[in-house]
């Protein structure tokens, strides 16, 4: 049985590279099509807040002053999720930093990485857009806190990514779509595979 860690981050900005740190991870668990357990933390890497950063996530200074640092967030959290396979949604950006966060600690885990957002695409082509949000209300899930808040939306991303593993098996005769079959269909040319042929009510 596949074990997925559904991750997300917050982040003080885009990349990694031009000096953003994590402020916020999750992750949570799905096996045998349903959702096992969760880990969440704020974190703080000794930088200041970004005012847009606040506006766009709720996460203030204050709420990180007294949170732990990086190392021990990073430690913990890679070791809740082991030898799972991580999916996102746009897992380039949570992937950099992942792996930044982890390298700063000399933690080397370069797991599998799904992306719904590159599934999405493929999977449901008709969609207004493929944004987390528009998809969560497309499939009628649930809401779990507020966007842009690492659980909640590492939450409903693992709600639309159980769902996405069902219409994957739907689409190629209840075939268990695994890591191998997924990772393939979000590299395919979105031409070159099935989709789901009409809009859910």
């Amino acid at each position: 049985m596949t074990r997925y860690a559904v991750i997300d981050f917050e982040t003080s900005g885009l990349s990694p590279l031009m000096g953003d740190r994590a402020l916020e991870i999750a992750a949570v668990i799905v096996e045998n099509g349903e959702v096992r357990e969760s880990w969440q933390s704020l974190m703080n890497p000794g930088i200041p807040v970004p005012a847009f950063i606040t506006q766009l996530t709720g996460i203030t200074q204050a709420m990180v002053r007294d949170a732990p640092p990086p190392k021990q967030v990073m430690a913990e959290v890679a070791e809740f999720v082991g030898g799972a396979t991580l999916v996102a949604h746009n897992a380039s950006f949570d992937k950099k930093f992942w792996e930044h966060e982890l390298d700063r600690i000399r933690i080397r885990q370069r797991p599998s990485f799904l992306c719904t957002l590159l599934i999405a695409r493929r999977l449901y082509p008709w969609a207004d857009n493929h944004r987390l949000q528009t998809l969560v209300e497309l499939h009628n899930i649930q809401p779990e806190g507020e966007y842009h808040r690492a659980l909640a939306d590492a939450s409903m991303t693992a709600h639309l990514f159980i769902q996405m593993k069902k219409d994957l098996a739907a689409l190629h005769d209840n075939r268990k779509p695994d890591v191998a079959f997924m990772e393939q269909y979000q590299k395919l040319n979105k031409a070159q595979v099935k989709g789901m042929p009409v809009v859910r009510g």
